[in-house]
């Protein structure tokens, strides 16, 4: 125990380790030096891991890490699955080719003169072993992953490694994107969620809708403290809420009666219109001072026509749909697009803080619809154009793992693709942003350009595959599951 605890206190970069972030099991990394440009967080010691088998790097408690070596046996014992198996071969794999390494270099080095030795102390002795024996040094890198799935980590814990990146060109990027925020009503906030440091707001908060989205936005709101009632078509969705705290409104209109601020999350514009105008809906529970959030992504117009019903009885609005998928809003990674009444953006920060890494507030109503749908376009686009490309390596007789390594390698390497990717290559659809809602942010981001008298061929294209896809009866399974309609031979 007193070794355990000693190694602990001597921790430093280069050392092999297991990390324990948040709700995650230990998983084995390296401590290594951060990006000159990320910040430490304050608070306790803590040090930036690089983890093995995965894209993932983050800020680790002292308390929250263990040597690798002390800790194997138990670790291996205890923690099970394919992942973590991996992590754990590319860490020995590490450690073999360091011995390895060094072993090679000592025998090299009996066999050389002295004269040679002198020689050698200021040249390069091979390509592949240019350095003196000791620790490792903060350039080494891990072995290639197999996939590039990013371990979704605390908001600003975790942070993506870029390989060669150019701090300068972001610090540039980040200047012009700061500029062009002043010069605009757009602002962005970040999340201070980090390892749950979130000050949840005393007033009370309303959630309507409880699907892929919304169940998880409402699990971090009450682990983050807040006070939320909920309510759901069905009523047995509730009930893992409940037992976490959650109180129960019976129709919307009683949950907006009895809460400060009611946010919801509905399918699409028609719901989110009964949702509101008729029986027992929000509408009926609104009055001066109420305030109601909507997360649901919609057309404009239809999130205009909300905000003229809720203003009208003296209750404030705001639209805030969410960029991600079930995975990100159970990690609280979201990224919220909001638009409205400025006053109630602000009041909803803490709420926002635990559901999302950054929030941007994007001036009138109506802002955040429009560019919700364009993100969500470009979204469904990449995907048909995924699941083309897959359809026609096996067309052509070539390996489609072969392919999602090399996408994985080059610009468009994300955990998006690879997440899509793996799941065309395991043929499971599980649900993680349902195909039905992208064919229709799709259906609705064509319909705005056409409002305007332009045209979105591209966009088009998708969604003609993704109705495809519907008539397959895919429309409850992932957005990936497109793949099945390109494989269709006509």
């Amino acid at each position: 125990m007193a070794a355990a605890a000693a190694a602990t206190a001597s921790l430093r970069v280069g050392d092999l380790v297991w990390g324990k972030l948040g709700r995650y099991p230990p998983w084995p990394g390296k401590i290594v030096n951060p990006p000159k440009d990320l910040k430490k967080p304050r608070g306790k010691k803590c040090f930036f891991v690089k983890f093995f088998g995965t894209e993932d790097h983050a800020w680790i408690k002292v308390d929250q890490l263990k040597s690798y070596h002390l800790h194997k046996e138990e670790m291996i014992k205890f923690t099970k699955g394919k992942r973590f198996q991996q992590a754990v071969d590319a860490v020995e794999e590490f450690i073999k080719s360091k011995v390895s390494a060094l072993t090679s270099s000592e025998e090299k080095n009996k066999h050389i003169s002295s004269e040679d030795k002198r020689h050698n102390s200021s040249t390069d002795i091979s390509e592949h072993n240019t350095r003196k024996r000791g620790r490792p040094s903060k350039e080494d890198s891990l072995p290639e992953p197999s996939t590039v799935k990013r371990w979704d980590a605390n908001p600003i814990a975790a942070y993506k490694w870029k390989p060669g990146s150019c701090s300068a060109i972001i610090q540039k990027l980040k200047t012009t994107a700061e500029e062009e925020a002043e010069s605009t009503s757009i602002q962005a906030a970040d999340s201070t969620a980090t390892n749950g440091n979130v000050i949840p707001t005393d007033k009370r908060i309303g959630f309507l809708g409880l699907g892929l989205m919304g169940s998880g936005i409402v699990a971090n709101l009450l682990k983050m403290g807040h006070i939320v009632t909920v309510w759901n078509r069905t009523g047995e969705k509730c009930d893992p809420f409940l037992q976490e705290g959650a109180g129960l409104g019976r129709t919307p209109a009683e949950v907006v009666s009895t809460c400060d601020i009611t946010l919801s999350c509905i399918s699409d514009p028609k719901a989110a219109k009964d949702l509101v105008l008729g029986p027992s809906g929000v509408l009926q529970g609104i009055r001066p001072g109420k305030c109601y959030v909507d997360m649901s992504t919609l057309d404009p117009e239809t999130s205009t026509e909300i905000s003229q019903v809720i203003t009208s009885r003296g209750g404030r609005y705001l639209e805030a749909p969410v960029s991600g998928n079930r995975q990100l809003s159970e990690n609280g990674m979201l990224v919220i697009l909001a638009a409205g009444d400025k006053a109630l953006f602000d009041d909803c920060s803490s709420c926002f803080q635990a559901m999302g890494k950054k929030s941007f507030y994007l001036g009138e109503v109506g802002n955040a619809s429009k560019m919700m749908l364009i993100v969500n376009m470009i979204l469904g686009s990449f995907m048909a154009s995924v699941a083309e490309g897959f359809t026609l390596a096996k067309i052509v007789s070539q390996s489609q793992d072969v392919l999602l390594y090399i996408l994985s390698q080059g610009p468009l390497a994300c955990a998006f693709l690879d997440q899509k990717c793996q799941s065309i290559l395991q043929g499971s659809f599980k649900p993680d942003f349902l195909l039905k809602h992208i064919q229709k942010d799709l259906r609705l981001a064509i319909a705005m350009g056409d409002s305007v008298n332009h045209s979105t061929p591209v966009a088009a294209a998708a969604n003609e595959v993704f109705k495809k896809a519907k008539t397959l009866d895919q429309s409850e399974n992932d957005m990936s599951a497109v793949y099945l309609a390109c494989n269709q031979r006509p």
